[in-house]
């Protein structure tokens, strides 16, 4: 029985040592990397006639601003935005209230700068202008490299009005 039962441990622990590296797949991951790696920071000039007043751009750059998703979004979006993206799936929006706090924003984040009054407190005092919101939101890695920040423009997460709706919004006298 001894006899049996060494020889079933011995045999059991050359299963184990086996290598079976030449059976096991393992793809190359430098195509996959590749495709996820961001571009470099990108400097976008804003769009002439990019900042409005119109109420519906600042309308729709409040939506984006406040709601994630498509399909879990607060509220029907407003003329010119839709829940779904050309390929049609749900379209993501900014959440930027994840990390921001703005005036109306319910559950607002404090990871990013408070953008309450941000009107008043910067662009009243030409403290910032419209270029620097714009970059801010299209590829803000180009001040900060480390920051954690989505990269809207450069992963075209966002189009060029979209961004342009954003900082109208973020801009605006509220």
């Amino acid at each position: 029985m001894k006899k049996h039962m060494m020889m079933s441990l011995c045999l059991g622990a050359s299963l184990f040592a086996t290598d079976y590296s030449s059976v096991i797949e393992s793809p190359d991951a430098t195509k996959m990397i590749e495709k996820d790696r961001l571009a470099p920071a990108t400097v976008y000039e804003m769009p002439s006639g990019c900042i409005t007043t119109d109420p519906k751009a600042i309308s729709r750059g409040a939506f984006i601003f406040h709601n994630l998703n498509g399909k879990k979004a607060k509220m029907n979006p407003p003329e010119g935005l839709s829940r779904k993206n050309a390929k049609g799936k749900n379209k993501q929006y900014g959440n930027c209230i994840a990390c921001h706090n703005i005036e109306g924003a319910k559950g607002a984040g404090n990871i990013g700068p408070d953008l309450t009054n941000y009107h008043g407190t910067y662009m009243a005092s030409k403290v910032r202008n419209n270029q620097f919101v714009y970059q801010k939101i299209a590829d803000p890695r180009i001040d900060n490299k480390n920051t954690h920040m989505t990269v809207n423009l450069t992963t075209k997460l966002f189009n060029e009005r979209e961004i342009c709706d954003i900082t109208s919004y973020i801009v605006s006298p509220k």
